[in-house]
């Protein structure tokens, strides 16, 4: 992991190369790692997510992302997830939803963070 200031937000970011995350376990070890840092939103590559999570009725979407709100701390996923919104009509529903929030953001490249943390 990194740790980076943008836009005076400090901001963990989580490696391309890592184990999956996908139990809630997993979201409280990324949230205990990012408060450690002093973080206040943490990046996740879109593909370090468990390929349950873009199947909502698994409900791993659900149980990860609350544990960040729960938390606040905010969540960048990074990365296309565009073949992941074209299978599922819900899943591109949900992503709408998120980046119209303040807390969960699925955004493709880091400038777009900037872009949403700039003052």
């Amino acid at each position: 992991m990194t740790l980076e200031t943008v836009n005076g937000t400090v901001v963990m970011h989580l490696p391309e190369a890592g184990p999956l995350i996908g139990a809630a376990q997993d979201a409280l070890d990324v949230i205990g790692e990012a408060w450690a840092g002093g973080a206040e939103v943490v990046t996740e590559p879109a593909d370090r997510l468990a390929p349950e999570f873009f199947d909502l009725r698994s409900g791993v979407a659900g149980t990860l992302l609350q544990k960040f709100v729960n938390y606040r701390m905010r969540l960048a996923i990074l990365g296309d997830v565009s073949a992941h919104v074209a299978a599922s009509e819900a899943l591109g529903d949900f992503v709408r939803e998120s980046n119209r929030g303040s807390h969960v953001w699925f955004l493709d490249h880091p400038r777009e963070l900037a872009e949403r943390l700039a003052p």
